[in-house]
């Protein structure tokens, strides 16, 4: 797919962020857009923003981790715009926790949205986009489905999940000759609200930060504007590359996911007990 321009785009997560940006890039490219996100006062200023490009623009509040309601979407997306080329399935969250701490609810909430919610996005837009006779279909993963870390368990989990799927996808589409595409993507540290709406437990503190101390330090590692994010994922569309890394941390992520586990397990083993606060009984007996 070399030019957006005519085509129809569908966006979940569509009211910051990535999500925000891809409408806008998109919308300038002269393609059509189908927006969706949970936060409606959000994803209103970006049907603003995006219909001073000229695009024509529809909107739809949506639950990804709602499989019914992400169907209806697609259907209502190519009744109202009569065909979808374009699948971005962008929509996430995130929760910082021990593997012992963490709630099974937590856990179930992320997966939901960020597994749950790409494979349900997926599967519904899928007959639509082969019936346009031209679809590609953009997964979110992260530097997290590259490599692990300690407190993000569940964030690693759904993101690898999502890098299996769209491979295996991508591979089946190539087997089948279809139309469609697909490519996954590897954000690394993106400005938006991702960190400062996660769910954080206080287990973290085990490796010497509180919830704020996490979100005001992850802050700091945001070093790829959400637009020029836009850019390079659209870039990757246009090339129809399997992957794209987002950011000059992605790709020492990437890297680093090269080398034994051993060696980078062990080197963040190493770090996390140098800030680890000291035990209250470590100074007994």
């Amino acid at each position: 797919m070399k030019d957006f321009r005519g085509r129809v785009a569908a966006i979940t997560g569509a009211g910051s962020g990535i999500g925000r940006a891809l409408a806008e890039e998109l919308g300038r490219r002269g393609a059509h857009l189908a927006l969706s996100d949970i936060d409606a006062g959000g994803l209103a200023a970006t049907v603003s923003l995006c219909e001073r490009t000229g695009a024509r623009v529809t909107s739809d509040h949506l639950d990804v981790a709602d499989r019914q309601a992400v169907y209806d979407w697609a259907d209502a997306v190519v009744s109202s715009h009569g065909q979808v080329n374009l699948v971005f399935n962008n929509a996430g969250v995130a929760l910082g926790s021990t593997v012992a701490s963490m709630s099974y609810e937590d856990m179930e909430w992320l997966m939901a949205i960020d597994f749950w919610g790409v494979v349900y996005g997926t599967k519904a837009f899928l007959p639509h986009l082969e019936a346009s006779g031209e679809g590609h279909i953009v997964n979110m993963s992260s530097i997290f489905g590259l490599v692990s870390v300690p407190s993000q368990s569940a964030y690693n989990a759904a993101k690898f999940a999502v890098r299996g799927f769209t491979d295996a996808l991508r591979m089946e589409l190539e087997m089948a000759g279809s139309p469609v595409s697909c490519t996954t993507v590897h954000p690394g540290g993106v400005k938006t609200n991702i960190a400062r709406r996660a769910r954080i437990d206080e287990s973290i503190a085990a490796y010497g930060a509180g919830a704020e101390q996490v979100r005001s330090s992850f802050d700091r590692l945001l070093l790829t504007s959400p637009a020029r994010a836009a850019r390079q994922i659209l870039s990757a569309v246009e090339h129809d590359r399997r992957r794209v890394l987002v950011g000059p941390d992605a790709k020492v992520v990437d890297l680093v996911a090269r080398l034994p586990a051993s060696l980078y397990q062990g080197i963040i083993v190493s770090g996390s007990r140098r800030i680890r606060p000291r035990r209250a009984d470590s100074s007994a007996g």
